[in-house]
């Protein structure tokens, strides 16, 4: 039986758990069950496998090299270092900010509040009595990570990639319901119903055309096919029908009533 083992350029996905070294704290997993277990979970977040073209830079540098050489269903443990993770901790990110300026944009700060200074997420250290600490280094870094990854597939075909980048982009229907049609050197892909009104559709077209042609350069133009079909009319029910002698019945007690009283 071969052994099908990770290379630059593979698409594969891969399910992962990481960990802080020095606490052993999880702070991302793309497995529901343990983010539910380690306190992390988030309702809009997507746990499955998740794509990965290996070399392109789209995880941790560190966890970028560390991915060759993984087998299929074999679980692997990889470390990385702060230099190929987030980066060794700055000292010139922690600043001391005038607390008028949290003020200014009706928040309260306090230590542990992530809030967005100058354009740039931040973490509330301190607060003192007119100013605030606070640290714009990224969370993570000066930590040593450990990523437990297991590689799912390597994805084989065009075909299959594609519908890999289309569901990168768009997570939230089935990658399946979109239409492919590939040529020599064109690609149509039909968008289904089910995500005309997506929020930020044009947006990930437009991604999944440069994501399409950066991976597959003989394919020169991208096509999206958006078909409205014409919606068959509700059929109303017909009126009941009235007969003459249910819209005079009513009458006729008083007409004789009165005739009576004549």
């Amino acid at each position: 039986m071969e052994i099908l083992v990770v290379k630059k350029g593979d698409f594969i996905l891969i399910d992962y758990i990481g960990k802080i070294k020095e606490t052993g704290e999880t702070f991302d997993t793309t497995i529901e069950d343990i983010a539910k277990k380690d306190r992390i979970y988030r309702k809009d977040a997507s746990y499955e496998p998740v794509l990965v073209v290996v070399g392109e830079g789209w995880v941790l540098k560190g966890l970028d090299e560390g991915l060759a050489d993984l087998e299929i269903e074999k679980p692997a443990i990889i470390e990385i270092p702060q230099e190929k993770g987030f980066g060794p901790r700055d000292p010139n990110k922690v600043k001391l900010v005038p607390i008028r300026r949290f003020r200014e944009q009706g928040v309260t700060p306090y230590p542990g509040l992530r809030v967005e200074l100058e354009g740039k997420l931040a973490l509330v250290r301190t607060v003192g009595a007119g100013r605030v600490q606070v640290d714009f280094n990224p969370p993570l870094a000066g930590k040593t990570l450990i990523y437990q990854v297991t590689l799912k597939k390597i994805l084989e075909g065009i075909e299959e990639k594609i519908r890999a980048l289309i569901h990168r982009r768009i997570q939230t229907v089935d990658s399946q319901k979109f239409g492919l049609k590939i040529t020599e050197k064109d690609i149509t892909v039909k968008v289904p119903e089910d995500a005309f009104f997506i929020d930020g559709l044009q947006y990930a077209k437009r991604g999944i055309a440069v994501d399409v042609q950066r991976f597959f350069p003989e394919l020169e133009n991208v096509f999206f096919v958006e078909n409205f079909k014409k919606k068959e009319p509700i059929p109303t029910a017909a009126p009941t029908p009235t007969t003459p002698t249910q819209e005079g019945a009513s009458e006729q007690p008083k007409q004789a009533a009165e005739t009576q009283d004549k």
